[in-house]
């Protein structure tokens, strides 16, 4: 079978289409003819070597398509269903082995790659607005990066819960895309001063959340726009790690809370079937938008990537196999 193989870490001209054997199911496993692969930051700070993985390995961390192989013991599920999944990784990649009960069966109504698109992006949307912190109508949330493939399913996970939504996006064209993802307000951060925005539309109290994917280059600016005991929430790096903080920052800038959270720990027991059962309902009933920017083959993986860091996309990015 054909995969996207990261021999060493860099740029992504290192990812390489090669020839690799084909799995095997293991007891526990099934295996899965790919038909679409979510592109990710996670992805990357693979790729780069942020997060650090033993080479040479296949990139991917969600995906759908059907099952063609069940390893013993495998029990509920048979060949020819229509599954996807988010965590195990491989998914760049024509065949993939996955444990059976991190698979999810996909709805009649739903493509492959309208689930491959929604998986791990719309299972965090869930886990950050419902479980990190969950979000009422009580709430008002400031969502970085809103025009992204995170950013509007946060958006509209956001106002489904009843919160108060300020978005921040790099163009009045993005901030546009957020508003009509359910944003009530919209800053462009090239043009503004973000701190002083939410100040103004909070009448100087802050907000009790923010949303921070982007990390390096918005960890500051997320604290001066938090209300005494609101909660910074890191889920991401697309601008580059986050440096080592001070507790004492925290104390000093109104008791704050801080969490860095990660999909697999809210994605235990039944919470994987819950929130993607969750998402998958909401997207059939047409409240839930996963906007797809654009569909690369699988040899363009690379030229993925690229356009994934350059920040100019608006949606997910997704390879179709």
């Amino acid at each position: 079978m054909k995969a996207v193989r990261v021999t060493k870490n860099g740029g992504p001209d290192v990812l390489k289409l090669q020839d690799v054997p084909d799995p095997e199911p293991q007891a526990g496993q099934v295996v899965v003819r790919v038909e679409a692969a979510g592109v990710n930051f996670i992805d990357i700070y693979q790729r780069t070597g942020l997060y650090k993985q033993q080479t040479p390995f296949t990139l991917g961390q969600e995906g759908a398509g059907r099952i063609v192989a069940l390893g013993s013991g495998v029990s509920g599920l048979a060949i020819g269903d229509r599954v996807a999944w988010a965590g195990p990784a491989g998914s760049y990649a024509e065949l993939v082995a996955i444990p059976a009960d991190r698979v999810v069966a996909m709805p009649r109504s739903i493509t492959s790659v309208q689930a491959a698109a929604a998986m791990l992006q719309g299972m965090t949307a869930h886990y950050l607005t419902s479980s990190t912190f969950p979000l009422t109508h009580q709430h008002t949330c400031l969502v970085h990066a809103a025009a992204g493939g995170v950013g509007q399913l946060l958006v509209q996970m956001a106002e489904l819960r009843g919160a108060r939504v300020i978005a921040t996006a790099g163009s009045d064209e993005k901030c546009a895309l957020a508003r009509k993802a359910g944003a009530d307000e919209a800053v462009n951060y090239r043009e503004h001063d973000v701190a002083q925005f939410v100040r103004l539309r909070t009448k100087g109290h802050g907000v009790d959340v923010v949303y921070d994917g982007v990390g390096k280059a918005t960890w500051e600016l997320s604290m001066q726009c938090l209300k005494p005991r609101g909660m910074l929430v890191l889920f991401g790096n697309a601008s580059g790690a986050v440096p080592a903080i001070d507790p004492l920052t925290l104390s000093a800038r109104g008791s704050l809370f801080l969490t860095r959270p990660r999909l697999a720990d809210y994605t235990v027991g039944g919470e994987l079937q819950r929130r993607a059962s969750d998402v998958f309902t909401w997207m059939e009933a047409k409240t839930l938008d996963v906007h797809i920017h654009r569909e690369y083959p699988l040899a363009e993986a690379a030229q993925a990537h690229r356009d994934l860091e350059s920040r100019s996309t608006t949606g997910k990015l997704v390879l179709v196999i």
